[in-house]
């Protein structure tokens, strides 16, 4: 909604990447639809191309004319990575295209440390966020309707 904060956010992660890693970033590519406006910025951030992948057909795949050189290093950038499974599938997916994922980056990591996503990772903040099965709610969470997280709310 805001433009300006986007791009001061993204600012700021792609300063708290490491600098080796900075450096040798070809492309940013992000996952549709909750990445594609962080990783716009952060593409302007590195100056760097910036594309997305999206879910057509259930898994993810480069679409609209985007094409990654065989060996592009690419940093995915994601707005939230919850468990990292989607994070995961979008780099499959960049593999499959012929590019190389270094490294990862998000606006927020939400899995309280725990997510393993193959590559250096690094949040803009990390938010430790308790998890809680429907039947095991502490008293004071009952009454509110169990729900859960993330772009995977059927899984």
């Amino acid at each position: 909604m805001d433009p300006g904060r986007a791009e001061r956010m993204a600012r700021a992660l792609a300063d708290k990447i490491p600098q080796r890693l900075r450096e040798n970033i070809d492309v940013v590519v992000s996952p549709a639809m909750g990445g594609v406006i962080i990783g716009h910025e952060m593409g302007r951030a590195l100056g760097r191309p910036a594309l997305f992948v999206e879910r057509p057909q259930g898994v993810f795949e480069l679409r609209r004319g985007f094409r990654l050189e065989p060996g592009q290093c690419v940093l995915l950038v994601e707005d939230v990575v919850t468990t990292g499974l989607s994070s995961r599938e979008a780099i499959d997916a960049v593999e499959m295209a012929g590019g190389r994922v270094i490294a990862a980056a998000a606006l927020v990591d939400r899995s309280n440390g725990t997510a393993d996503l193959g590559v250096p990772f690094t949040p803009l903040i990390r938010l430790d966020v308790p998890a809680y099965s429907a039947d095991h709610l502490p008293p004071e969470l009952e009454v509110i309707p169990a729900i859960k997280p993330g772009s995977r709310a059927g899984a």
